[in-house]
């Protein structure tokens, strides 16, 4: 049954079923049909239609006619609001404005949601000492093309922004204005991974802003605080460490920003762990989110990504020449091809990518379900297949996964349960597949049978604790050791096949991200790094965060296994 296992009072089991039925609505991964809905819901069709029409009538359950399906409603959204209806969010936030507007010299706004207008308006507004944007309070500014709204929208709940994405209309202001949903939904799902949105001339010329959603403890957002300047003044060098700025400022508005950070400040430098005295930054290249670097045998060139700045990166190491493939959406991981190119891991699911067109063309989507989701890191397997893992967008929950994709697109999940996937590798034998899982600080391993996709015996191989860092990419020697890059650690490290720690490799940044195996003779360690959300005297410290780094470790690593499309 889906009543509460609790004390009901008298009277009160219809009220109890009707908030039960809630539950299954907001708790569903992707809207529930009505057989669906009706079969968890354990009751009886009667009663059942007879609750979910009430629901229907008073808001709290919003019925999609077209394609029969069920979300909340607009009534739930309101009802969450009144719960803060107490709480002055102007007198609360107004400090932080007046802090932000000196300390930034920018005008400084707070804003809330106008559902009914489909607008975000004004409440409250700050300048900087110089000649700055001037904002009138009680103006209405759209949503799709300010940092403001976006804000607002990325962080409500999944369905019910959903809803307000659909009905609004997306009119153009500049020409770097987003006019097209699917645009928009790429936009505000980079808006959820990172924290912030970003307005770059898409409402007025000449004025880029940064915002953040003020979440109340649930999550729910209450309102926005933005950053309104000049496009000169506020431009890609400095407008993502604002971006940092404002989810701080929120969190002491409320006690909660919009989004889950896996770790809002890098532990302390550890300067006791070993040095490696030939490692170089061989790109300084500042990447807000360094990932997935892959060595493609064929091409001699290291793959890379930026995520939150989306692109496809193809390294040269013998001339240094790093090419740059921009997408219009979340690239998470590139995967080498056995008849040359690649394939990559996109909001969009497994894609073929054309790195000097951009053209992307679709395999498959593990997660079409899942919208709140993303895939995160993958690798080629020995066999020629694909392994995929996913987190949800803002890491909230462990609704993350892990998949096996064959040539072909068809794909089977392997795991479930996982907060943030990450990190992959198999032993030199490919008897032992290793998985990471982020936010809990564990590295797992399976037995595996080459080229079968089965994994059994699951168990912990590593556990990293929260003062050390967090695990984050993987990479398998030919010894069988397996190295781990440690987000906030300032370091990697280097497990023996038993699980036992080996040693220590101190780096100049506090995010190294992932690391790979490459070079002529597969002995170049390559290692990603990140940038996003550090405070600025860690960049201070680390103005390296975001390079791409190598060394000699005096170990080679195992050839990068190769994607073999089908036909």
């Amino acid at each position: 049954m889906i009543a509460p296992q609790k004390a009901i009072p008298t009277g009160a089991a219809a009220l109890a079923k009707g908030l039960a039925l809630l539950d299954l609505v907001a708790d569903a991964e992707s809207p529930l049909r009505f057989a669906e809905l009706m079969r968890q819901s354990e009751l009886p069709k009667p009663t059942f239609a007879r609750i979910l029409r009430t629901l229907i009538a008073f808001g709290l359950v919003r019925h999609d006619e077209a394609k029969g399906t069920y979300t909340l409603g607009p009534r739930f959204l309101e009802l969450s609001h009144r719960v803060w209806d107490m709480f002055d969010l102007n007198s609360v936030a107004l400090p932080e404005l007046e802090r932000l507007s000196k300390d930034l010299g920018e005008t400084v706004a707070l804003c809330r949601l106008d559902q009914d207008q489909g607008s975000a308006v004004y409440l409250a507004a700050r300048s900087g000492a110089g000649l700055g944007v001037l904002i009138e309070t009680g103006h209405r500014v759209p949503l799709h093309c300010t940092a403001a709204g976006k804000a607002l929208l990325a962080f409500q709940e999944p369905t019910l922004g959903r809803g307000l994405v659909e009905r609004l209309t997306l009119e153009r202001f500049t020409e770097t204005t987003l006019t097209s949903p699917g645009a928009l939904t790429s936009d505000l799902a980079l808006t959820r991974a990172r924290g912030y949105a970003i307005s770059m001339q898409e409402h007025l010329p000449g004025v880029n802003a940064v915002a953040v959603a003020i979440g109340a403890p649930d999550g729910t957002p209450l309102g926005a605080l933005a950053v309104l300047a000049p496009a000169s003044r506020l431009d890609e060098t400095n407008i993502h460490p604002v971006g940092r700025d404002l989810i701080a400022a929120a969190r002491r508005i409320t006690g909660s920003a919009g989004a889950v950070a896996i770790s809002s400040r890098p532990q302390p430098r550890n300067r006791q762990s070993r040095k490696m005295a030939d490692l170089d930054c061989i790109l300084p290249w500042g990447a807000q989110l360094g990932e997935a670097p892959v060595w493609h045998p064929l091409e001699q060139r290291l793959y890379w990504v930026d995520i939150l700045r989306p692109a496809v990166y193809r390294f040269d190491p013998t001339t240094g020449v790093n090419d740059i493939c921009v997408l219009d959406k979340l690239v998470s991981a590139v995967l080498p091809r056995s008849d040359g190119g690649v394939m990559i891991a996109t909001l969009d699911g497994i894609e073929t990518l054309d790195f000097d067109s951009a053209r992307t063309v679709p395999l498959c989507h593990p997660e079409r379900d899942r919208p709140e989701n993303r895939l995160n890191d993958a690798k080629v397997g020995r066999g020629g297949a694909i392994w995929v893992g996913s987190m949800r967008m803002d890491a909230a929950r462990p609704t993350g996964a892990l998949y096996r994709v064959d040539p072909d697109g068809s794909f089977a999940r392997k795991e479930s349960g996982v907060t943030v996937s990450n990190g992959l590798g198999w032993s030199p034998d490919s008897g032992t597949f290793y998985f990471v899982d982020t936010v809990p600080g564990l590295i797992y391993a399976y037995d595996s049978a080459p080229g079968t996709g089965s994994l059994d015996n699951r168990r912990v191989f590593a556990r990293i604790p929260p003062e050390d860092g967090r695990p984050d990419g993987l990479a398998i020697d030919s010894e069988g050791g397996v190295w781990c890059a440690l987000w906030d650690g300032w370091g990697l490290r280097r497990y023996r096949p038993d699980g036992t720690l080996d040693f220590m490799i101190e780096l100049p940044v506090p995010r190294p991200t992932s690391l790979c195996f490459g070079g002529a003779a597969n002995d170049t360690l390559f290692i990603t790094s990140a940038r996003t959300r550090l405070p600025a005297s860690t960049l201070s410290e680390a103005p390296l965060s975001g390079g791409l780094f190598s060394c000699k470790p005096g170990i080679s690593g195992l050839t990068s296994n190769l994607f073999t499309p089908s036909g």
